[in-house]
């Protein structure tokens, strides 16, 4: 049993009258462990976390930020910053230090007429879709509605509407942040744009993003789903998806994957959207419909809300999960056969790996443009392990990690950041790219003390 100590970074402790203190005009709820409702706020998503911070500052509002932050620099405390707490290597939890948690700050404001939306920071994918797709409206983002919307645009963010409207970062027009300082400042294009070019893509570095203004589009109903094969056509799958994609018009994106049917079964599928005319989407999934003997095809219109929940089951709470990942340049038959000799040794029906097709959109913003610098990355692999049973936590990770290491030979040596399982500093600068060195400057400039540290740490210059 963890006794969980609320203490400094020096190993001294806090004592009750600097707490109280804390509290005295704090409007959210401050959390200790001793408190009701401290066991529910220390979990997340993953259950291979388990973390015990000494207090979590619930926020209700920015003012409530910014006096937490100025807290934990007062006190020399270890700070994590949660808002949908989907990381999946916990970045969202500390131990002994403090949890500045934004998840009852999930407030979502559309304006039809200009096509923008207002999104706090603790607002999930599917509250945000919830309120654009009354207005016909759809801001890309993720393919799980339990994401929390900050954390997967700081790294970028990769989902059903990439090929077609980009990043999920790319469509954001300004931040609020709170610094390092405890200041509250804006950023966009024209204010603090360094600032304003390093949330887009450099994750959780540089401060505390309270809300943002993002771009929308007019994206109402889709054409979406799955197509499910057999585990034995796994390869034949991903050589047609992959020469089918070549040529695929922008309002397509797909995923292809391993997986296992809800009784257990391992399979492969395609999960494809086509955000266009429902007419032409019709014609342009039908070779990728025809091919092979597919044992569900569940491709249909639906509300795109729908599509974006299709990935949930996938995700489920209280499971552990150990991921992998890294980018190919090119999806070659011997890295096919690889990847399906791997995922085949999988021995969770949970577990699946996932392929991604970075191009399109995407790839028309420069590289340095925004910190996110992996736009010609060609196909990200993802491993993402899954189990129940803690005591299997070995034996899953272990695959997982023998997985990656096959595949570093054919590996462009980049990654993405909110796949990221590990805190290798190597891995966290292939993910940066070309980037890092000017993240690195960005970071010394607004957080040189790295404040901000449990994150995909850019550490500052010293």
């Amino acid at each position: 049993m963890v006794t969980p100590k609320f203490r400094r970074r020096d190993g001294t402790a806090v004592d009750k009258a600097t707490i109280e203190a804390f509290r005295h005009g704090f409007q959210g709820q401050v959390l200790l462990p001793s408190d009701a409702g401290y066991s529910s706020a220390r979990r997340i998503w993953n259950a291979s976390i388990d973390k015990h911070p000494g207090l979590i500052s619930r926020c209700s509002g920015v003012v409530d930020v910014v006096r937490a932050v100025k807290f934990a620099r007062a006190n020399n405390l270890l700070v994590a910053v949660k808002s949908g707490g989907h990381n999946v290597a916990g970045r969202a939890l500390c131990d002994d230090g403090i949890v500045i948690d934004l998840s009852a700050m999930n407030g979502v404001s559309v304006d039809p007429e200009l096509r923008t939306v207002r999104v706090q920071a603790g607002a999930l994918l599917g509250e945000v879709d919830r309120e654009t797709h009354l207005h016909g409206l759809a801001v890309p983002s993720g393919v799980v509605s339990k994401t929390g919307i900050a954390g997967l645009t700081l790294g970028g963010g990769v989902g059903w509407l990439v090929r077609k409207y980009g990043l999920t970062c790319d469509n954001v027009l300004s931040c609020e942040v709170v610094t390092a300082e405890g200041a509250i400042v804006t950023a966009d294009a024209e204010t603090n744009a360094d600032l304003f070019w390093g949330l887009r893509g450099g994750g959780g570095n540089f401060g505390i993003v309270t809300s943002f203004l993002f771009q929308a589009h007019p994206v109402s109903t889709v054409l979406g789903g799955v197509i499910v094969h057999a585990r034995p056509q796994a390869a034949a799958v991903f050589r047609y998806y992959r020469d089918f994609m070549a040529s695929a018009p922008e309002e397509l994106t797909a995923y292809a994957g391993l997986i296992s049917t809800p009784e257990g079964m391992p399979a492969v599928a395609v999960m494809a959207c086509y955000c266009g005319d429902l007419a032409e989407g019709e014609r342009v999934l039908k070779p990728l419909r025809a091919f092979g003997s597919p044992l569900l095809d569940a491709i249909q219109p639906m509300p795109f809300p729908v599509m974006q929940r299709l990935a949930d089951e996938a995700s489920p709470d209280n499971v552990h999960n150990y991921w992998k990942s890294t980018f190919l340049n090119e999806l070659s038959d011997e890295t096919i056969d690889l990847i399906v000799e791997h995922g085949n040794r999988a021995e969770s029906p949970l577990t699946h790996v996932l392929i991604q097709l970075f191009n399109g959109q995407v790839g028309r913003v420069g590289n340095a443009d925004t910190a996110f610098a992996q736009r010609q990355a060609g196909y990200n692999v993802g491993i993402e392990a899954k189990w129940i049973d803690p005591a299997e936590s070995e034996k899953h990770t272990t695959w997982a990690r023998a997985f990656s290491e096959a595949l570093k030979p054919y590996s462009s040596k980049a990654y993405l950041l909110n796949f990221l399982g590990d805190e290798d500093p190597d891995l966290v600068r292939g993910a940066f790219g070309s980037n890092h060195a000017r993240l690195v400057e960005l970071k010394t400039k607004y957080d040189p003390t790295n404040f901000f540290s449990l994150n995909q740490n850019v550490e500052p210059r010293r």
